[in-house]
């Protein structure tokens, strides 16, 4: 379930990704599994400015639907990789959560209300939050932090906010892609010679500057300088 085949086309040649689809078309009846076409998706993120029509993609001679924007083990993506689809559906749904801590706050369990926040509430706004945080939007970070105050207003507790579990979160995950050696992401954590920051990766696009890496380099070197 959720197989994902990803393919870089470069200079038009599609060559490369279809033989990777029909590798796996072809391990899946080899292995006496069927591909459930219908449920089949194709994205295509192309930022060039001049954009040409891309060929269907056919599997056993079913043309696969091409989608602009997809939920992905409980993430929506867009093909412009912009969140505000993903922080929608997070906001929805912890709008519909937050009725837990107000009930346990009307039964006066107030002692409860921290376990409730954190495993229906904080669970659903940290979920994949080292993917999307960095490249979200000013109003989408802002939409987000509104129920962590609502739910702080229920409580009359101060909560972690938004910007401090993303940080967490993200110092957490790159530091344990430093410490697997196996990671095929681990070389891009380089120390300077001061042995305390890691070289910054070089940015030509906003898009790169906001992705994982780069900010997850960023948050190391400025928790670095904090701890000095």
């Amino acid at each position: 379930d959720d197989t994902t085949v990803v393919g870089l086309i470069s200079g038009g040649d599609k060559a490369a990704y279809r033989d990777e689809v029909l590798k796996l078309s072809e391990w899946c009846f080899a292995n006496y599994l069927a591909l459930n076409i219908s449920k089949t998706k194709e994205m295509v993120i192309d930022y060039r400015r001049h954009r040409a029509d891309h060929t269907p993609l056919f599997i056993n001679g079913y043309c696969v639907e091409r989608v602009s924007t997809f939920k992905f083990l409980g993430t929506h993506i867009v093909e412009d990789l912009s969140w505000s689809a993903n922080t929608s559906a997070v906001v929805k749904k912890t709008q519909q959560r937050s009725h837990f801590p107000r009930m346990l706050r009307k039964n006066s369990l107030e002692e409860r209300l921290l376990v409730a926040y954190r495993s229906t509430i904080e669970s659903v706004l940290a979920y994949c939050i080292t993917v999307w945080y960095a490249g979200c939007s000013a109003a989408d970070r802002r939409a987000l932090q509104r129920e962590i105050k609502t739910v702080q207003k229920i409580s009359s507790c101060p909560l972690p906010s938004l910007e401090d579990i993303s940080s967490s979160r993200c110092l957490c995950r790159a530091r344990k892609i430093i410490k697997d050696p196996f990671h095929p992401g681990q070389f891009l954590f380089n120390l300077l010679p001061s042995g305390r920051r890691y070289r910054c990766i070089k940015s030509l696009t906003n898009r790169l500057k906001i992705s994982f890496f780069p900010w997850a380099i960023r948050t190391l070197n400025s928790s670095n300088i904090h701890k000095t």
